[in-house]
């Protein structure tokens, strides 16, 4: 059953779908967007979700033992990935699947490749790529860029759900497309 707890502070978000359940002290930034069955808890300490980044469907995110989960602004959690009481900085892209554990820290600008499991305590700085069962940095990159243009992306898609629209139009696609990195290509399935 869908839920969103009392101690949950909205703040201007782009969408959050009516399948998502919010439980305990839950921040939703501004133009931030929440997907299909995604479930946050936090029953102790708290959970952050900064501006505009996109929580997609089926992600699961849970406060740690002893720490909160903080997301940062322009970040994309993807599909059945797991937050658990970890840090994720500004601008980065969680891959399908991927665990992020307790006290776990993912610098700003960084991509954690699908089905990435990150243990308890890790952490990377700025600009990695990190890919593994255990975890490991297997390149650094500014991924900033890139980063961006997928938040953008679904921030604009957030709001196109809001509005009850579920396909993007062609102004839609070349405004996207204009926020694209070098060399990239946007393409509508």
């Amino acid at each position: 059953m869908p839920h969103i707890g009392s101690s949950v502070t909205l703040d201007d978000p782009a969408y959050i779908h009516d399948t998502v359940t919010l439980y305990g002290k839950v921040h939703i930034g501004p133009g931030a967007s929440i997907w299909p069955q995604v479930v946050m808890r936090a029953e102790m300490f708290e959970i952050r979700i900064g501006a505009r980044t996109n929580i997609q469907d089926f992600v699961m995110v849970h406060v740690g033992n002893g720490t909160p989960t903080i997301v940062g602004e322009d970040c994309s959690i993807t599909h059945h990935a797991t937050l658990h009481g970890c840090e994720i900085g500004d601008r980065c892209l969680i891959g399908i699947n991927a665990t992020i554990m307790d006290g776990a820290k993912i610098g700003a600008n960084s991509i954690v490749a699908g089905h990435t499991i990150v243990r308890e305590g890790q952490e990377f700085p700025d600009n990695s790529i990190i890919a593994g069962v255990p975890a490991k940095q297997v390149g650094t990159r500014d991924n900033s860029e890139a980063n961006l243009f997928n938040a953008r992306f679904y921030h604009q898609n957030a709001l196109n759900y809001a509005k009850g629209i579920d396909r993007m139009s062609d102004d839609n696609l070349k405004l996207v497309a204009s926020t694209a990195p070098i060399g990239s290509a946007v393409a509508a399935d």
